[in-house]
């Protein structure tokens, strides 16, 4: 299906319960073959201008937030479970003289990219500027705010590296 930067593969299942906001801005949302997004998962374009490009055969189940940011891309065969959180943005926060809301967003750190065959536990945040390598694991829980080399194994608050696939 295709509407307005939604781009979903007629193989890939969305959730009726799911929620997909498109962008108003151009960005696109794209999600490939085999993909399934579970209910109560919420895709949105905001806090920047960046797409989210889901592979193919991700499973991105119930409870998990994907803003666009400055970009997500999640690649091939990658699960993420419930409740994780991608937030590939920040607001600015300098001026003690005006509101948080009131001064926008932070410069990009790059976006979040997300490897192939990489599997993210319950509950995990990651954060602008992430970019996990291929066959990584991320434990239930982590807050991910550095780089993930394949197939290394992170867990914590903030994560780090605990192991080796």
């Amino acid at each position: 299906m295709t509407v307005a930067g939604l781009d979903i593969h007629p193989d890939a299942w969305v959730s009726d319960d799911a929620r997909i906001f498109p962008s108003t801005r151009g960005t696109r949302i794209v999600v490939g073959a085999g993909s399934a997004i579970f209910e109560f998962v919420v895709i949105r374009c905001v806090g920047g201008s960046g797409d989210i490009l889901i592979g193919d055969r991700v499973n991105i189940n119930p409870h998990c937030v994907l803003y666009s940011g400055n970009g997500i891309t999640i690649g091939d065969d990658t699960l993420i479970a419930a409740g994780t959180s991608i937030v590939p943005a920040n607001h600015s926060i300098a001026q003690l003289d005006r509101p948080i809301r009131a001064q926008g967003f932070a410069p990009s750190k790059g976006g979040v990219t997300i490897g192939r065959d990489v599997w993210i536990g319950v509950n995990v945040t990651i954060l602008d500027g992430v970019t996990i390598g291929d066959g990584a694991v991320i434990a239930a829980g982590a807050v991910v705010t550095k780089q993930v080399a394949q197939h290394e194994i992170w867990a914590g608050v903030p994560a780090h590296r605990i192991g080796k696939r």
